[in-house]
C-alpha cells in the first residue's frame, strides 16, 4: 500500500495508507486531511482537491490533462508548477511516499 504524505501551511504531516490505484483525493478525503474537499467526487469538475506536488515526484505523476489544466487556472491556491488536482493522480507503488503540499487557502 502507497503512503501518501499531504503537509498543509503549517508544516503539519498527515500520513495515509492508500491503495493502488486510488486516487490521492480520495484517500485524502476517506482519512479526513483538512483542504482536501473533493466536491465533485473525482470528476475534474470543481478544483477543490488542489495540491502541489513537491519536485522529486514531478516526473512520476505526470503533467495534467486538458481538463485539469483548465481547472487550475481556477483553483484557489497558487497555481504552480507542480499543481495538480489529487482526484488526477492514481497511486502507485512507485509514488509510495509521495509528499502533497496542501495550499493554504483551501484549509478552513
Amino acid at each position: 500500500m502507497p503512503k501518501v504524505v499531504y503537509v498543509d501551511h503549517t508544516g503539519v504531516e498527515r500520513v495515509v495508507e492508500a491503495a493502488v490505484g486510488e486516487s490521492a483525493m480520495s484517500a485524502a478525503v476517506r482519512n479526513g486531511v483538512p483542504g482536501i474537499i473533493g466536491e465533485c467526487g473525482g470528476n475534474v469538475s470543481c478544483g477543490t482537491c488542489h495540491v502541489w506536488v513537491r519536485d522529486e515526484f514531478l516526473a512520476d505523476v505526470g503533467g495534467p490533462g486538458d481538463m485539469e489544466d483548465d481547472l487550475l487556472d481556477l483553483a484557489v491556491g497558487d497555481r504552480r508548477a507542480g499543481s495538480r488536482l489529487s482526484c488526477q493522480i492514481p497511486l502507485t507503488a512507485q509514488l509510495d511516499g509521495i509528499v502533497l503540499d496542501v495550499p493554504p487557502e483551501q484549509v478552513v
